[in-house]
């Protein structure tokens, strides 16, 4: 006891000299208040000790002596913290609310969203809410001119123009008012649904509560330090899990049949049980007729023989063992970044060689997965650009071509990337004519899904020009999985657009971390943003070093795209999944809002909830960028 309060002791003295070095009235903080008490109590402790009583007085004043320096300690802390950090509450707080609003008229809007007819509007205010909706915004003007006429620090959102400013505070009262008037249309169906029940059988499967859960579980897990620096592994964890529930599900159908599934409602639409009559003067690709013949003919996984029913018993197996080499190929995260990993072993001088094969068969590999559905242009952009990027690795010193024992002329590479870079812009150029020539024309089905992939094509192209050599077999592995997830997973158990985009969203964030990325941002890869270039250049390097510590989302959403226009029978597939998207990477940004806002004073604010602050955002940048493209594919359907 004697020396856990002789410690006590010493920490209070150190933060009550910082508190008197940092706040002029320090005599008057609640913590050297109740600091000066702990040492009284503390002195007569001493006295009783001194005097060798060991009753059971000198062991409750012991208790009470820790508790209050303890209660000192969290008083000065904060006191310390508060007058360290100054932060603006007004502008986080109308941050937050905006926040908060538009995660509320999403989930609001869900039930339509998700709805066979994929409707997702916002809703017009009734005449009731019509006054309050006209009111609101004259109110929150009215507020926030009393906030800033009485601040007396600096203020972001008062140091805006008041044009400005009135339009977020129209903007907070409009989605309110949206959020209202949601509210309301919602009790007002759940009356009627009262009165006339839908006869539906529907049940959640475990993959939906798998979803579920693992979507709240890690959105909780924000709020902990902790877990924020560990998120690599919650990422992990829920792949594998969902390997091992696909496992199940193909297991229970194979076997058992289709009786132990659950059952949907009969005014449910299914996203992938048929395709929708193709457009007049426009035929629908192979696999599209292939999906309808199977929908016309359901055959359970039962019906299987072959080959083809072993792979499909295989597949999430095959999926877990990928999953287990890629995350010994980069450790990361707090508790696994110092050990010893396959890519530290792999970039040291004396395995080059190594390197080397390992390299030049990750890019056959992903020349075999990518080009069998581009065109014969493309294939041979493709098969030209990864030998430009090979020779690139070459040219500054991180591979070694057969012949060479050492590469002793290494130069910045900038022709042998430029050379890529062409082959990348062709690609992309030919995909994006295909998706414009089969909007404006009739043409056949097929253009539009080759183009897509062929867009596709080019940035895992781009992809594999800016990783590091040592990361091009997450990026070939990646491309296996979403083959064997495609072939053997999605088609044969006929998973619906939602339950497609979550697991492309778990993958894409499982591979972000398979990359070597952390929440730090000491894991982001400068280099990637002078590729190709003689001196930094602003735009192109910002531009290029997002898409490579973004590569794994980016590509899987991309992947989701081309699987959605090419399977999918109704043309509410690329809504929902836009929707999905939306919604499951809007949840955990909102939580960790509010999460930062309220833990602002906390120790590991600027070290751990920052750069988490940062990622998450350029993550949402991002994700709206994914929904913009979904949109636009969306509204080529449906023209056409």
């Amino acid at each position: 006891m004697r020396e856990q309060l002789r410690f006590l002791h010493l920490n209070t003295v150190q933060l009550s000299k910082l508190l008197q070095e940092n706040v002029p009235s320090y005599k008057k903080e609640p913590g050297f208040e109740q600091f000066k008490v702990s040492e009284r109590l503390h002195g007569n402790w001493v006295r009783l000790y001194l005097e060798e009583n060991s009753s059971e007085v000198l062991s409750n004043l012991g208790s009470k002596v820790r508790r209050q320096y303890l209660d000192a300690l969290r008083a000065l802390s904060l006191s310390l913290s508060r007058q360290a950090a100054q932060y603006d509450v007004y502008s986080m707080a109308v941050g937050t609310v905006l926040v908060l609003e538009v995660l509320a008229l999403l989930l609001l809007s869900g039930p339509r969203a998700l709805s066979g007819k994929a409707e997702l509007d916002v809703p017009l205010p009734s005449p009731a809410f019509s006054l309050l909706c006209y009111l609101l915004p004259l109110g929150l003007v009215a507020l926030h001119v009393t906030v800033c006429t009485s601040a007396g620090g600096t203020c972001y959102l008062c140091s805006l123009p008041w044009l400005t400013a009135g339009g977020v505070m129209v903007l907070i009262s409009t989605l309110l008012c949206a959020v209202l008037s949601a509210l309301t249309g919602m009790f007002a169906g759940g009356k009627r649904l009262s009165k006339n029940p839908p006869q539906c059988n529907s049940r959640w499967s475990e993959l939906d509560l798998l979803i579920l859960l693992g979507t709240v579980g890690h959105t909780l897990s924000l709020g902990a330090s902790s877990f924020i620096e560990e998120e690599p592994q919650t990422w992990y964890f829920l792949v594998n899990t969902l390997c091992l529930a696909l496992c199940h599900e193909i297991y229970r159908n194979c076997f058992l049949g289709d009786d132990c599934a659950p059952q949907s409602c009969p005014h449910a639409g299914e996203d992938f049980d048929g395709v929708a009559a193709a457009p007049q003067g426009k035929s629908p690709g192979p696999d599209v007729w292939e999906l309808d013949r199977a929908s016309r003919h359901p055959s359970p996984l039962g019906a299987l023989r072959g080959p083809e029913r072993w792979m499909v018993l295989a597949s999430p197996w095959l999926i877990l063992t990928c999953c287990r080499l890629l995350r010994s190929l980069n450790q990361t995260g707090v508790q696994w970044a110092h050990r010893p990993d396959l890519g530290h072993w792999l970039t040291s001088s004396d395995h080059k060689a190594e390197l080397s094969v390992l390299a030049a068969v990750s890019l056959i590999m992903i020349f075999v997965l990518v080009q069998k559905r581009c065109s014969l242009a493309s294939k041979v952009a493709m098969a030209f650009g990864l030998l430009g990027i090979y020779c690139y690795r070459v040219a500054i010193g991180n591979l070694l071509f057969p012949w060479q024992q050492n590469n002793k002329d290494i130069s910045k590479g900038i022709t042998e990337a430029r050379f890529v870079y062409v082959f990348v812009l062709g690609i992309l150029f030919t995909g994006t004519k295909g998706l414009l020539k089969s909007q404006i024309t009739a043409d056949d089905f097929t253009v539009k899904t080759v183009g897509l992939w062929e867009i596709y094509s080019g940035l895992v192209l781009l992809a594999a020009l800016l990783l590091r050599p040592h990361n091009l077999p997450v990026l070939a592995l990646s491309l296996v999985i979403q083959t064997i997830m495609t072939q053997f997973v999605w088609r044969p158990l006929r998973h619906d657009a939602a339950e497609v985009t979550v697991m492309h969203y778990w993958f894409g964030q499982a591979f972000f971390y398979f990359q070597g990325n952390s929440n730090n941002i000491a894991t982001v890869d400068i280099s990637a943003g002078f590729v190709g270039l003689d001196a930094y250049v602003e735009i192109p390097a910002m531009l290029l070093t997002t898409f490579a510590t973004y590569t794994g989302p980016v590509l899987w959403a991309s992947h989701l795209v081309n699987f959605l226009t090419s399977e999918a029978s109704s043309g509410s597939a690329l809504s929902h999944a836009c929707f999905c998207y939306a919604l499951i990477c809007s949840i955990p940004v909102s939580a960790y809002i509010i999460f930062v806002t309220s833990l602002r004073y906390h120790l590991f604010i600027w070290s751990v909830f920052s750069p988490k602050l940062l990622y998450e955002g350029m993550h949402l940048l991002i994700t709206a960028a994914v929904c913009v493209f979904f949109t636009a594919m969306d509204q080529t359907n449906t023209k056409s």
